[in-house]
C-alpha cells in the first residue's frame, strides 16, 4: 500500500476525453490545489485544438486539447485521467510504458484476478517497465461497490449478506439515444435485449470479487439476472414518451455466490416513472446498503439533486472520485492497484494556487482559477 500523499505535493495531470464525465473532471484538475493540467487530448476533430478552458467552460488557460498520444507523452506527465468510451489497451500500455500513471474509469482493472490472464499480463508487464500504476474507479462501480462496503464491514466479525441497491429516475435525462436506443426504455418487453441484464457480471463482478477476496471470503461464481416493468399509462419524459404496456422500469441484479448462496449482492433499478405494474421499491436516486452480519447495518445515500438538476450534476459523482485519487495512484508501487490496494482517497480541498501559465521547464501549464 502507497505512503499518505503530502498535502503540499503537485502533480502535472493529462485529461483524456472530454464526454459529460471528463469534461466534469477537466475542469475539477484545473480547480485541484494538487493538480496541474499539463494537457488534455480528445477523441473528436472539432474539439482538436480548442483551448481546455473553453470545453469546460471557463476562461481559456493555454492549454490546447490535441488527438495525437505522442503530443501527451512528451509533456511527460505524472498521471493520465483516462476517460474515453470503451478501453483501448494499446494506448493504455502505451502510457504506462512510457511512465505514466493513469487513472480510468473504465471497469477493466477493479480486479485483476478477473482480467484475461493475457491482458493482465500485458499491463503489468507495461507497468513494470514504467515504474507505473493504474486504477479503475468512479461512483458505480468503484465508490458504492467497494469503498463504501470495506468500511462498513470493517466493525463486522461475521458477515452473512451485503446487499448493494442502486436507484436511478431517469425521467429527467433529455438522452433518446441513451435511453430508448442503448437501455431499451420504451420498448415492447418481448423486444428488450436482454444480455443488457448478461452485462452485469461483467461489470460488476470484479467489484464483488474484490470485497469478498479482502474479506477472506473469496466468491465461487458471480451471476447476472434481470427484470422489466411497464407503464400503466403513456408517460411523457425528458427524452420523449414511453407508452401505455412498453418498458419503464428495469433491474438488474448481480450475485456473488458462496457455498450456493448470495453473499454480495449489486441491484440496479433505473426507472422512466413510478407508474408500473410491478410492486417495486422506487425510492429517489441514490443507494442503500444492506450488512448482515453480527452488527447489522442499513445505510441510505440519497442524491440530494432535485431530479431537474439531476444529469447536469451526476458527472460528478464519477469523475470526482477518479480526480481525487490521482495523488495516491502516483505514490503507489507499480503495477494494477485496486481499492484494497490504496489508501483511502482523500479529497483535498484547500485554497486553488494560481500559475504562471508556464511551468519551469517552458512548457505550457494551466492557470488555475478560483471558481
Amino acid at each position: 500500500m502507497g505512503d499518505p500523499v503530502a498535502v503540499d505535493s503537485t502533480y502535472r495531470v493529462v485529461q483524456w476525453a472530454t464526454g459529460n464525465i471528463g469534461t466534469r473532471s477537466l475542469r475539477g484538475v484545473i480547480e485541484h490545489p494538487q493538480l496541474t493540467l499539463a494537457g488534455l487530448y480528445v477523441t473528436t476533430e472539432e474539439k482538436e485544438g480548442r483551448d481546455a478552458g473553453d470545453l469546460c467552460g471557463i476562461d481559456p488557460i493555454g492549454v490546447v486539447a490535441t488527438r495525437d498520444i505522442a503530443e501527451i507523452i512528451a509533456l511527460e506527465p505524472d498521471c493520465v485521467l483516462y476517460m474515453q468510451q470503451g478501453c483501448d489497451f494499446d494506448v493504455i500500455c502505451t502510457l504506462l510504458e512510457s511512465g505514466v500513471n493513469v487513472v480510468a474509469t473504465c471497469g477493466e482493472f477493479h480486479h485483476p484476478e478477473s482480467m484475461d490472464p493475457t491482458v493482465r499480463k500485458r499491463v503489468e508487464a507495461a507497468c513494470e517497465r514504467g515504474a507505473t500504476s493504474i486504477h479503475s474507479t468512479g461512483s458505480s462501480p468503484g465508490f458504492i461497490s467497494e469503498a463504501v462496503p470495506i468500511v462498513l464491514t470493517s466493525i463486522q466479525r461475521r458477515l452473512d449478506k451485503l446487499q448493494i441497491l442502486e436507484f436511478a429516475d431517469v425521467s429527467s435525462r433529455d438522452s433518446p439515444t441513451m435511453l430508448f436506443d442503448l437501455m431499451g426504455f420504451g420498448k415492447e418487453p418481448a423486444e428488450f435485449d436482454t444480455r443488457r441484464f448478461a452485462h452485469g457480471a461483467v461489470a460488476f463482478g470484479p467489484s464483488l470479487r474484490l470485497v469478498a477476496d479482502a474479506l477472506g471470503m473469496p466468491l465461487d461464481s458471480v451471476e447476472s439476472t434481470g427484470a422489466l416493468s411497464t407503464a400503466t399509462g403513456d408517460v411523457e419524459i425528458a427524452a420523449g414518451t414511453i407508452r401505455a404496456g412498453t418498458v419503464a422500469a428495469q433491474r438488474m441484479t448481480v450475485s456473488g455466490l458462496r457455498n450456493a448462496e448470495a453473499l454480495i449482492t449489486f441491484s440496479a433499478t433505473w426507472y422512466c416513472s413510478t407508474e408500473i405494474d410491478a410492486d417495486w421499491d422506487l425510492r429517489d436516486g441514490g443507494w442503500r446498503v444492506i450488512v448482515d452480519g453480527d452488527c447489522p447495518l442499513d445505510v441510505e445515500i440519497r442524491l440530494a439533486i432535485p431530479l431537474e438538476q439531476m444529469a447536469a450534476t451526476t458527472p460528478g459523482y464519477t469523475a470526482n472520485r477518479a480526480v481525487n485519487a490521482v495523488p495516491i495512484v502516483c505514490e503507489a508501487a507499480p503495477g494494477i492497484r485496486t481499492t484494497v490496494d490504496l489508501p483511502q482517497v482523500v479529497a483535498h480541498m484547500g485554497t486553488h494556487p494560481v500559475a504562471s501559465g508556464v511551468g519551469p521547464d517552458d512548457r505550457p501549464v494551466s492557470r488555475k482559477f478560483v471558481l
